[in-house]
């Protein structure tokens, strides 16, 4: 009789999440301009989707390293207020430094777990979540713990990749890790980067989460680079998942698994550099 996979430990996933997060912030901080420049466009229109206006209070959920939090925050104004939220005590104290070094005092940040806010009902105008929902093992338990930290009329915003087809640049490296690793495909339903980016999905979650109208858009991100082997640095330095995926790998495999990433990212090299499809989606609803 085949072995039955083992269920799905959301505490466990949580507490490696923050753990992985408190290592790798600082690295993700570095790559920061790489990483707002991958993303700019659909912080950009979760931003303008969310409606932010001047005076407002903003709760940025998953804030990581700064983004997009400090956007929020100048949208906001000096009169608004913008608190920043992470799984990772390590995460937000560099979000925290950010918007000190750009003099942004209407920025706070509290590590928090985004599926259970220690924040009261109705204070919030609007909710923002960049590329952090999907990780969530509880998504519909988020969404109605930020639906109830918002007003009346408030308006939820996220970014999320789409499917893996239209994200190479995590769909061949997670592929090439899963085989060399011998890790079994992800189950359905469990968090991950392509989690809510099939057709319908997000604007299911929405739904579920008591919010009203969602919407989608689709924002293309290709990610632009020197070179495949800076590709590899950023994978190596930031995106922790994969590191985490080939861990129990002595040193020497792992070595060899980057060496057959960077040469299958090569593909994507030109004269022009290195540019590698990627996709999101942004959503809104409204509470």
């Amino acid at each position: 009789m085949a072995d039955q996979p083992s269920p799905f430990d959301a505490a466990k996933y949580k507490r490696a999440q923050r753990e992985q997060w408190n290592k790798d912030g600082a690295a993700w901080r570095r790559w920061n301009p790489v990483l707002d420049r991958w993303y700019g466009d659909a912080t950009r229109e979760m931003l303008d989707l969310a409606r932010i206006q001047p005076g407002q209070r903003i709760l940025d959920v998953a804030a990581g390293a700064g983004e997009p939090a400090v956007s929020a925050a100048e949208r906001v104004g000096p009169d608004g207020y913008v608190l920043a939220t992470d799984l990772s005590e390590g995460i937000v104290a560099l979000a925290l430094e950010v918007a000190r070094e750009r003099g942004l005092r209407q920025i706070e940040t509290r590590a928090m777990d985004g599926e259970k806010l220690d924040l009261p009902d109705a204070s919030f105008d609007a909710v923002l979540c960049r590329l952090g929902l999907m990780y969530m093992p509880h998504p519909v338990t988020a969404l109605r713990e930020w639906r109830r930290a918002l007003r009346a009329g408030g308006r939820v915003a996220v970014v999320v990749f789409s499917t893996p087809e239209r994200n190479a640049w995590g769909a061949i490296p997670a592929s090439i890790i899963r085989r060399r690793a011998q890790l079994p495909p992800p189950a359905a339903g469990q968090p991950g980067p392509f989690a809510l980016g099939g057709p319908g999905v997000l604007e299911d979650v929405f739904r579920q989460g008591g919010f009203a109208g969602p919407e989608v858009r689709t924002v293309p991100a290709p990610l632009r680079m020197a070179s495949a082997a800076e590709y590899v640095r950023l994978a190596r330095e930031a995106f922790g998942a994969f590191n985490a995926m080939m861990a129990h790998l002595p040193p020497q495999e792992r070595e060899s698994v980057w060496d057959e990433v960077e040469g299958a990212m090569r593909s994507f090299e030109s004269a022009g550099g290195f540019e590698v499809p990627g996709e999101c989606l942004v959503g809104t609803a409204t509470k």
